[in-house]
């Protein structure tokens, strides 16, 4: 099984880094955790296009999270040659927000139907709303869902892939709770959203210290892996963004409160579970 990170940033435009994405290869099944901004074109880095997903999985309705998800499905749409249905799976509001995304693309869909007589048919896009609690098989892989804590974002939840022995487990955004532990438990690898407290309480912005209490430090983060036994836990949509030349820095504060590995660094940042 590898991990990707496809995008590691933040609602803040940064040039160096696409908005949150990951990407989990799990034997031959491929599947894309958010489609944040640029997320195609990290994909296409990574060696893989929209038709080649499995599924898409959103762990929450956050814009950045998913505001590319209309690039995936266009692209997988016009890239191909047979019908494709797209499979999207979210937290309850989903289905509304992909209806949403849908009516905006009907001038686009509408254009490409009446230009190209080998395209009869818009976008299939199938919509599964998941709970805590679900399981679900997506090619090659069996994915746990799992409660998470990003009030007053809610629902939201976290994913557990498992495959031939091995799991990630992707946490989105939120700080500790319960169920993140139980899906984390015993995980080889564990995927956060992380911020610096420290830096974040330089901003003297109170919309910016209002995500203080919604994002996990990158010391609870390290806490939650080591509470839950995990091999390895990769740090991402860094917050505020991740200098080049920091990495040590931002991973010692990590170990400090963890002994296993810990990953992080810009897009396309890869680990092989194995």
């Amino acid at each position: 099984m590898d991990v990707t990170l496809l995008g590691t940033g933040s609602p803040v435009p940064d040039p160096n880094r696409a908005g949150p994405a990951t990407l989990v290869r799990a034997g031959g099944t491929l599947l894309l955790v958010d489609a944040g901004r640029g997320v195609l074109m990290r994909l296409a880095a990574a060696g893989a296009f929209p038709g080649m997903l499995g599924a898409v999985l959103l762990t929450h309705l956050h814009s950045d999270h998913l505001t590319d998800l209309n690039d995936v499905v266009t692209t997988r749409w016009v890239m191909s040659p047979v019908p494709n249905p797209l499979v999207v799976y979210g937290p309850p509001g989903t289905r509304q927000v992909v209806d949403g995304m849908l009516a905006m693309l009907a001038p686009d869909i509408s254009y490409r139907l009446a230009h190209h007589d080998d395209l009869n048919d818009p976008p299939q896009v199938e919509v599964v709303e998941v709970a805590p609690g679900d399981v679900l098989t997506i090619g090659e892989a069996r994915v746990v869902v799992g409660r998470t804590d990003h009030r007053p974002v809610e629902p939201t939840v976290g994913y557990r892939v498992e495959h031939e022995g091995r799991s990630v487990v992707l946490g989105g955004d939120g700080i500790p709770c319960a169920g993140l532990d139980e899906l984390c438990a015993g995980a080889d690898a564990y995927v956060q959203t992380v911020l610096r407290e420290d830096l974040v309480k330089l901003v003297p912005m109170e919309r910016f210290q209002d995500i203080l209490d919604y994002h996990s430090s990158v010391e609870q983060a390290a806490t939650t892996a080591t509470r839950a036994g995990v091999r390895t836990l990769v740090l991402t949509h860094y917050v505020p963004a991740l200098p080049a030349g920091m990495e040590d820095e931002w991973r010692a504060m990590a170990a400090a409160h963890f002994a296993g590995e810990v990953v992080l660094g810009d897009d396309l940042t890869s680990l092989t579970l194995g």
